[in-house]
């Protein structure tokens, strides 16, 4: 009986190591893209749907999957997450293996399909930590880790955005940007005329990271095509800043966000 207690006490001690060694072992791919995309309430419902048709029509062109078919693997993990603020990220397409046509129109499918409502305020901090923390977590192994992040205005919620960006970039994550720069009346209270400069200076980072403006609705989807070219092929961009819309001052507010938050609270509603 003794003999049959220490044998069960082996047993259980082992079964950890031995679900360990039995662990599938994650997938290798050339890149892991986290897009993530502003969904905060200064974005107008066309406007939203203009990023979905946008990042679907990119997915599915001839220039994308060439690059995912060019790379080493010829295969990219992605994932698609709405964001606003501090606590408001939706995921639209979990982590997805994507290598065909096939694959790439599957993404599109889900990401066309999404029509949820917009959310309040603008957290650009907390979705980069948000997803730096999926890339760690997921079951692939990619010779890079990109966030592909866009938004129409400034962090204003959530950790300061240098102190997240250098804690995503300490990880060996870069981190691209697409500025949203077109102008409304109500996104021109809670944004900033050199929102480029300030995606440059206080949010990207990384090897080889770039900033591509959209300054025209109109030029979003071929924006966002060339821009996944780049990043799935590891090329290096034209420009790191391809059009700056404003003289860059020096050293940039990185807290200019929450600032014009506190100050325009009290007049208006909070986006």
């Amino acid at each position: 009986m003794r003999a049959l207690g220490l044998l069960l006490c082996l047993l259980a001690a082992a079964s950890p190591l031995r679900a360990q060694e039995t662990r599938e072992a994650p997938t290798e791919v050339d890149v892991e893209l986290f897009i993530a995309v502003d969904v905060s309430r200064s974005m107008e419902p066309f406007e939203l749907e203009i990023q979905r048709r946008g990042y679907a029509e990119a997915l599915t062109s001839d220039a994308v999957l060439s690059a995912v078919a060019n790379g080493l693997l010829g295969r990219i993990a992605i994932t698609y997450v709405e964001w606003a603020g501090a606590d408001s990220q939706s995921v639209v397409v979990p982590w997805t293996l994507l290598r065909s046509r096939q694959d790439a129109e599957r993404v599109a499918g889900r990401i066309g399909a999404r029509f949820a409502p917009s959310m309040r305020r603008t957290s650009i901090s907390a979705v980069l930590l948000s997803a730096a923390r999926s890339i760690e977590a997921n079951d692939f192994a990619g010779m890079r880790r990109v966030i592909d992040v866009s938004g129409d205005g400034p962090n204003n919620m959530g950790p300061p955005i240098e102190a997240a960006r250098d804690e995503v970039l300490a990880a060996g994550i870069v981190i691209n940007g697409i500025p949203l720069m077109t102008r409304d009346e109500f996104s021109t209270r809670w944004s900033i005329d050199d929102l480029d400069l300030y995606y440059r200076d206080c949010v990207i980072g990384g090897a080889g990271a770039f900033v591509m403006p959209v300054t025209d609705w109109q030029a979003f989807s071929d924006t966002v095509r060339r821009k996944l070219v780049l990043e799935i092929a590891g090329l290096a961009p034209p420009a790191r800043v391809i059009r700056a819309q404003a003289e860059e001052p020096e050293p940039y507010n990185c807290l200019v966000g929450e600032e014009l938050w506190d100050s325009n609270r009290y007049i208006y509603r909070e986006p």
